[in-house]
């Protein structure tokens, strides 16, 4: 579907200020949609929402369809009487640009047990009300969820596959055994993702009221060591013990010269078709739950996905596999209707990723840091795009523009002075406002560059472990940034709502 003409930031909630060691939906969000709304812009893109494993990775969930408790706001509680404020500020870690999610999740654990623990004491029958019809609403996948993190926990973090076998199976005694056991954990999660959503459903209307949409992401794969696997394994390319047997990555691309091996399970997409893809369906509902728009995290693995043998150490050998196409799409359509997403189809992209993109009219990605690597007819270079797309300066796996301009070869940075007719000593700017000057229906740009931030302040990179997800914004930041110079650019560029 096609987007009005606007503008927007990619920031996760992560990032934003916050005194709990990394960002959540507190007061910091808040002040985050006062600038946006002050200076014109409609947008504001995130990561994935949902709980994060292995290496503090949005990309890497315990669950496809649950939210992190650890975005849940400390001050929010204390506003909901379920903390005290003596609580709360006893628990507030040192400013930083890094998040430090060691410190943040042992404080936050405690907050958020202390104020489950007066949920259920004082809650009253309004709310516990409230209460079940959440459950209800979210039984295709809380329940998993909430057990799959008990029986995590009782086994000392480890993964699904290595549980005792009746655990790992999902015997019914043992999973009753497990509830009953550990009931206090198990409605402590529960009780979590209502928090969660409440919360996070409250600072998306606060955004509606003023004109902004957020735009959500939804990867493509989700982790092996998932409640999605666990619950559902006869969808994914798991053995009879759990164990992977072919995963998902990229082959050697400008992000890595060996290519991204990610090492998520892929779908047996013959068994979800024959189940008429109500495991997607369920899940793009979610996804509309929560945002506005989402992003299609690697579209071009729906049309043929890079398949890898599990025990390979790298992503270089591997091999294209079809996958479900249109058809996918077509069934979620005919559920759900018309699908506001965005495309993301970076990487190696053949015409049968374009026709399927094009086929639904989903508007895809333009990155302007790849625009200068030939010469006129690059795809990435403004003059060359249809208005149904999605312009960025740079995403979360690329550098800030002004690390990227400072280490690019040289070749590319003349082109890139020569394209801006510019010297290069705000190459950030002079991205930023080609972004918001083209036929783009949209310009979304990470608040790194706004903020005219170095390498130091990249989100990710791709296929490193290790101080990625940790870049955070503070308060006076946010007041540094030129907002009538943004304002203004949103004004010409014509990306003020009518």
């Amino acid at each position: 579907m096609r987007f009005p003409r606007s503008c927007g930031v990619l920031l996760h909630p992560t990032s934003l200020p916050s005194p709990y060691g990394l960002g959540d939906f507190g007061p910091g969000a808040y002040r985050f949609l006062n600038l946006l709304e002050e200076t014109g812009h409609t947008i504001w893109q995130v990561l994935p929402l949902t709980p994060v494993g292995y290496g503090n990775s949005p990309y890497t969930a315990y669950s496809a369809f649950a939210g992190s408790p650890w975005l849940i706001s400390p001050e929010v509680l204390v506003e909901k009487g379920l903390l005290e404020k003596y609580e709360a500020e006893g628990a507030v870690l040192p400013e930083s640009v890094r998040a430090d999610y060691e410190s943040a999740y042992a404080v936050r654990g405690k907050l958020l047990k202390l104020a489950a623990d007066r949920f259920f004491m004082d809650a009253d029958s309004g709310m516990l009300s409230r209460f079940e019809q959440f459950q209800k609403e979210n039984r295709a996948w809380l329940k998993d969820y909430a057990l799959f993190m008990v029986a995590h926990e009782a086994s000392g973090g480890e993964p699904w596959y290595r549980w005792e076998r009746g655990l790992a199976k999902r015997k019914s005694r043992e999973l009753k055994q497990l509830g009953q056991e550990y009931r206090e954990r198990l409605q402590f999660h529960l009780w979590a993702q209502f928090e969660f959503y409440n919360q996070w459903n409250a600072l998306r209307s606060a955004a509606n009221r003023v004109g902004i949409r957020i735009v959500g992401d939804i990867p493509i794969f989700v982790d092996h060591n998932s409640a999605d696997v666990w619950a559902y394994p006869e969808y994914f390319t798991v053995d009879s013990s759990g164990a992977r047997e072919r995963v998902a990555g990229v082959p050697p691309d400008y992000f890595s010269e060996t290519g991204q091996l990610w090492g998520n399970p892929l779908y047996r997409w013959d068994r979800l078709q024959k189940d008429g893809y109500g495991w997607w369906i369920d899940r793009f509902r979610q996804m509309f739950r929560l945002f506005d728009a989402i992003r299609v995290d690697h579209f071009r693995g729906f049309e043929a996905c890079w398949e890898v043998q599990a025990k390979a150490s790298t992503a270089e050998h591997g091999e294209w596999v079809k996958g479900p196409g249109a058809k996918l799409f077509a069934a979620v359509i005919k559920e759900l209707g018309e699908l506001p997403v965005i495309a993301e189809d970076l990487g190696l992209i053949t015409p049968e990723v374009e026709q399927l993109r094009d086929k639904f009219r989903f508007p895809g990605m333009k990155v302007l840091q790849f625009a200068f690597n030939s010469g006129p007819s690059n795809g990435f270079l403004p003059h060359n795009y249809g208005p149904n797309c999605v312009v960025y300066t740079g995403t979360h796996d690329n550098d800030t523009t002004l690390g990227w301009y400072r280490s690019a070869p040289v070749e590319e940075q003349h082109r890139m002075r020569v394209y801006t007719r510019s010297d290069g000593s705000l190459p950030h700017r002079e991205l930023i406002r080609y972004a918001y000057h083209s036929v783009a229906d949209q310009a979304i740009v990470p608040l790194q560059d706004f903020l005219g931030l170095g390498p130091d302040s990249r989100m990710n990179t791709p296929g490193t472990v290790g101080g990625n997800w940790e870049w955070r914004v503070t308060d006076s930041m946010l007041e540094s940034l030129d907002r009538e110079w943004m304002r203004e650019l949103a004004i010409w560029s014509r990306r003020l709502p009518d």
